[in-house]
């Protein structure tokens, strides 16, 4: 193969110049994938952050739902996914770390299987019951739950979930069981719940806020560590007699693995922007969500969050004996 003395003296620079992701990111629409079903929290925020990130971007920003096992299919098709950056998905700490510790042998390590970019909301979770049942509290709950056992029923955004973590894990509190029932996301379980197919549903305040204004679900706990303006006569979990459940789950952004360092700060930079629009601001106040310190936000931040919580809850999971349905 013989090459001409121009193209060998234009060789060293081609070899040093950074890859071509990384010049002119964004080159097209980027896509968010979105592992629940349409309706839910992760479904409501990614369309926020979408819409806000989009000016930042100068591209548009479109929202794809891919549900299924907890959140595993739609991830496992981002690790799949070109990783230039025009592919992310939005997750939450289920999905993108506990989801691990409850169910290690899923194929998906999301330490190894996708590059996070930045943490960029932390909910409070809440607990309602069905509007069709009589359960009109936390205690009642629970004595409901040690009367009918396995009878007494939480819907659950599927294995995995933050939705199915949080009810295993207060049941466990609680020395009780019950029976967690899995769905393709929040959005069918909430839709079961308003019909008093299931008992109750813990989800996160983005979910049931509007639920339980329109009456589509009856909150009676919320984990914040105070009681929060949206839902004033609703206790938090302490007040309502378990101040040992204490979740605030952190939701994120995340590339496929291997996307260039510049193009995950380029989407960083582009998140930062998102989070000083006051739409989005707004959004997030009515629905209790808080923005992360700075400290804790940006991918490697997020990776290591990651890791501290796959680390903390696969302890958890095997002293408190979750992920067993």
């Amino acid at each position: 193969m013989r090459i001409d003395r121009r193209a060998a003296l234009a060789l060293p620079t081609l070899l040093a110049a950074p890859p071509v992701q990384a010049q002119g990111f964004p080159q097209r629409s980027i896509t968010v994938l979105v592992p629940s079903a349409p309706g839910g929290t992760l479904d409501a925020l990614a369309r926020f952050f979408a819409q806000a990130m989009a000016p930042g971007l100068g591209k548009p920003v479109v929202v794809e739902n891919v549900s299924g096992a907890g959140g595993l299919v739609g991830i496992q098709r981002l690790a799949r996914s070109e990783p230039d950056g025009h592919t992310l998905a939005f997750g939450n700490m289920g999905i993108m770390a506990t989801g691990y510790a409850l169910t290690p042998d899923s194929g998906f390590d999301p330490r190894r299987d996708m590059a996070p970019v930045s943490l960029v909301a932390d909910v409070p979770m809440v607990l309602a019951t069905s509007p069709r049942g009589t359960l009109r509290s936390l205690p009642e709950l629970l004595a409901h739950i040690r009367e009918k056992g396995e009878r007494a029923t939480f819907g659950t955004a599927g294995v995995g979930t933050t939705s199915h973590l949080a009810p295993a894990y207060l049941m466990h509190l609680a020395g009780l069981k019950g029976t967690l029932v899995s769905y393709r996301g929040s959005g069918p379980a909430m839709n079961d719940l308003a019909a008093g197919v299931v008992d109750a549903v813990i989800d996160q305040t983005v979910t049931m806020i509007p639920a339980h204004r329109g009456g589509t679900a009856r909150a009676v706990a919320v984990s914040a560590p105070a009681r929060i303006p949206q839902l004033p006569d609703v206790p938090t979990f302490a007040e309502a007699g378990r101040p040992d459940f204490d979740l605030v789950i952190w939701n994120g952004f995340a590339a496929p693995p291997t996307t260039p360092a510049p193009v995950l700060a380029r989407l960083h930079e582009a998140l930062e922007a998102a989070l000083r629009d006051s739409v989005l601001q707004g959004r997030m106040v009515e629905l209790a969500s808080t923005v992360p310190p700075a400290a804790t936000r940006g991918p490697a931040a997020m990776r290591q969050r990651i890791a501290a919580d796959i680390a903390k809850w696969s302890v958890i999971v095997r002293e408190a004996g979750l992920g067993r349905e």
